[in-house]
Protein backbone atom coordinates (compact mmCIF):
# COMPACT_ATOMS: atom_id res chain seq x y z
CA UNK A 1 0.00 0.00 0.00
CA UNK A 2 1.31 3.04 -1.05
CA UNK A 3 1.04 6.38 1.36
CA UNK A 4 -1.54 9.13 0.55
CA UNK A 5 0.19 11.80 -1.31
CA UNK A 6 -0.39 15.16 -1.77
CA UNK A 7 -1.34 14.86 -5.16
CA UNK A 8 -4.57 12.69 -4.64
CA UNK A 9 -5.42 15.07 -1.93
CA UNK A 10 -5.83 18.20 -3.52
CA UNK A 11 -7.34 16.64 -6.03
CA UNK A 12 -10.32 15.34 -4.22
CA UNK A 13 -10.53 18.63 -2.61
CA UNK A 14 -10.55 20.40 -6.17
CA UNK A 15 -13.60 18.82 -7.15
CA UNK A 16 -15.11 18.84 -3.98
CA UNK A 17 -14.82 23.25 -4.17
CA UNK A 18 -16.33 22.18 -8.13
CA UNK A 19 -19.02 20.56 -6.54
CA UNK A 20 -19.84 22.68 -3.98
CA UNK A 21 -19.79 25.96 -6.33
CA UNK A 22 -21.96 24.26 -9.11
CA UNK A 23 -24.10 22.90 -6.44
CA UNK A 24 -24.90 26.61 -5.06
CA UNK A 25 -24.71 27.85 -8.67
CA UNK A 26 -27.30 25.47 -9.54
CA UNK A 27 -29.78 25.95 -6.54
CA UNK A 28 -29.43 29.80 -6.68
CA UNK A 29 -30.70 29.93 -10.54
CA UNK A 30 -33.36 27.89 -9.48
CA UNK A 31 -34.18 31.02 -6.74
CA UNK A 32 -34.13 28.45 -4.28
CA UNK A 33 -31.24 29.04 -0.70
CA UNK A 34 -28.46 27.95 -1.15
CA UNK A 35 -26.64 24.61 0.62
CA UNK A 36 -25.79 25.16 4.22
CA UNK A 37 -24.08 22.26 5.81
CA UNK A 38 -26.10 20.72 8.78
CA UNK A 39 -24.26 21.54 12.50
CA UNK A 40 -23.77 17.95 13.19
CA UNK A 41 -20.89 18.11 9.47
CA UNK A 42 -18.24 19.50 11.51
CA UNK A 43 -19.02 17.55 15.07
CA UNK A 44 -19.31 14.41 13.01
CA UNK A 45 -15.97 14.67 11.19
CA UNK A 46 -14.08 15.52 14.42
CA UNK A 47 -15.16 12.69 16.04
CA UNK A 48 -14.46 10.50 12.75
CA UNK A 49 -10.73 11.94 13.21
CA UNK A 50 -10.63 10.72 17.10
CA UNK A 51 -12.04 7.52 16.09
CA UNK A 52 -9.72 6.64 13.38
CA UNK A 53 -6.27 8.32 15.83
CA UNK A 54 -7.74 5.81 18.70
CA UNK A 55 -7.34 3.30 16.31
CA UNK A 56 -4.11 3.56 15.31
CA UNK A 57 -2.68 4.22 18.77
CA UNK A 58 -2.51 0.42 19.89
CA UNK A 59 -1.25 -0.47 16.29
CA UNK A 60 1.67 1.93 16.80
CA UNK A 61 2.42 0.93 20.16
CA UNK A 62 2.70 -3.12 18.78
CA UNK A 63 4.85 -2.31 15.92
CA UNK A 64 7.20 -0.05 17.84
CA UNK A 65 7.66 -3.04 20.41
CA UNK A 66 6.35 -1.14 23.75
CA UNK A 67 3.66 -3.59 23.73
CA UNK A 68 3.93 -7.58 23.88
CA UNK A 69 0.05 -8.22 22.35
CA UNK A 70 0.39 -9.42 19.17
CA UNK A 71 -1.71 -7.15 16.53
CA UNK A 72 -3.91 -8.97 13.62
CA UNK A 73 -2.20 -8.11 10.67
CA UNK A 74 -5.67 -7.47 8.11
CA UNK A 75 -6.80 -5.23 11.57
CA UNK A 76 -3.77 -3.09 10.93
CA UNK A 77 -4.26 -2.81 7.17
CA UNK A 78 -8.10 -2.49 7.49
CA UNK A 79 -6.92 1.43 10.05
CA UNK A 80 -4.36 2.04 8.20
CA UNK A 81 -6.87 1.62 4.82
CA UNK A 82 -9.74 3.72 6.79
CA UNK A 83 -7.01 6.20 7.46
CA UNK A 84 -6.63 6.55 3.38
CA UNK A 85 -9.88 7.13 2.64
CA UNK A 86 -10.20 9.61 5.74
CA UNK A 87 -7.97 11.70 4.62
CA UNK A 88 -9.83 11.67 1.07
CA UNK A 89 -12.86 12.48 2.60
CA UNK A 90 -11.38 14.92 4.54
CA UNK A 91 -10.11 16.82 1.33
CA UNK A 92 -13.60 16.43 -0.15
CA UNK A 93 -15.55 18.28 2.35
CA UNK A 94 -12.89 20.56 2.97
CA UNK A 95 -13.16 21.59 -0.72
CA UNK A 96 -17.09 21.37 -1.16
CA UNK A 97 -16.73 23.96 2.04
CA UNK A 98 -14.46 26.05 0.34
CA UNK A 99 -16.74 25.69 -3.12
CA UNK A 100 -19.80 26.99 -1.03
CA UNK A 101 -17.76 29.58 0.90
CA UNK A 102 -15.89 30.56 -2.45
CA UNK A 103 -19.86 31.12 -4.47
CA UNK A 104 -21.15 33.06 -1.04
CA UNK A 105 -18.07 35.28 -0.95
CA UNK A 106 -18.32 36.32 -4.81
CA UNK A 107 -22.16 37.59 -4.46
CA UNK A 108 -22.85 41.25 -4.07
CA UNK A 109 -25.37 40.28 -1.24
CA UNK A 110 -23.50 39.71 2.20
CA UNK A 111 -24.68 36.48 3.23
CA UNK A 112 -25.86 35.46 7.25
CA UNK A 113 -23.73 34.91 9.59
CA UNK A 114 -25.27 31.32 10.46
CA UNK A 115 -24.72 29.96 7.19
CA UNK A 116 -21.26 31.22 6.93
CA UNK A 117 -20.29 29.42 10.47
CA UNK A 118 -21.44 26.24 9.61
CA UNK A 119 -19.35 26.27 6.07
CA UNK A 120 -16.28 27.56 7.91
CA UNK A 121 -16.44 24.99 10.07
CA UNK A 122 -17.22 22.18 7.87
CA UNK A 123 -13.73 23.76 6.20
CA UNK A 124 -11.93 23.71 9.68
CA UNK A 125 -13.16 19.94 10.35
CA UNK A 126 -12.47 18.80 7.13
CA UNK A 127 -8.53 19.72 7.51
CA UNK A 128 -8.41 18.31 10.91
CA UNK A 129 -9.89 15.18 9.93
CA UNK A 130 -7.22 15.36 6.94
CA UNK A 131 -4.21 15.59 9.58
CA UNK A 132 -5.94 12.65 11.90
CA UNK A 133 -6.24 10.71 8.75
CA UNK A 134 -2.47 11.35 7.58
CA UNK A 135 -1.25 10.58 11.61
CA UNK A 136 -3.29 7.38 11.58
CA UNK A 137 -1.53 6.55 8.18
CA UNK A 138 1.83 7.11 10.07
CA UNK A 139 1.26 4.97 12.86
CA UNK A 140 -0.30 2.44 11.04
CA UNK A 141 3.49 2.08 9.24
CA UNK A 142 6.26 -0.69 10.34
CA UNK A 143 9.82 0.32 10.18
CA UNK A 144 11.51 -0.84 6.96
CA UNK A 145 14.06 -3.68 7.80
CA UNK A 146 17.64 -4.03 6.76
CA UNK A 147 17.06 -6.52 4.52
CA UNK A 148 14.11 -4.97 2.33
CA UNK A 149 16.12 -3.61 -0.11
CA UNK A 150 17.39 -7.02 -0.92
CA UNK A 151 14.81 -8.82 -3.03
CA UNK A 152 14.41 -12.63 -2.77
CA UNK A 153 14.85 -15.06 -0.07
CA UNK A 154 17.40 -15.45 2.40
CA UNK A 155 20.35 -16.98 0.86
CA UNK A 156 18.54 -17.22 -2.85
CA UNK A 157 21.61 -15.82 -4.38
CA UNK A 158 23.95 -18.26 -3.14
CA UNK A 159 25.20 -20.88 -6.00
CA UNK A 160 22.96 -23.92 -6.45
CA UNK A 161 24.56 -27.29 -4.89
Amino acid sequence: MKRTGAGILVIAAVIGAVCGFILDTALAAMGRPTFSPAASLPTVLILLGAVIVALAVPIARATRGRVTRRIDPFRALRVAMLAKASSLVGAAATGFGGGLLSFLLTRPVTPSVGSMGSIIATVVCGVVLVVAGLVAEQLCTIRKDDDDEQPGLPGADAAPR
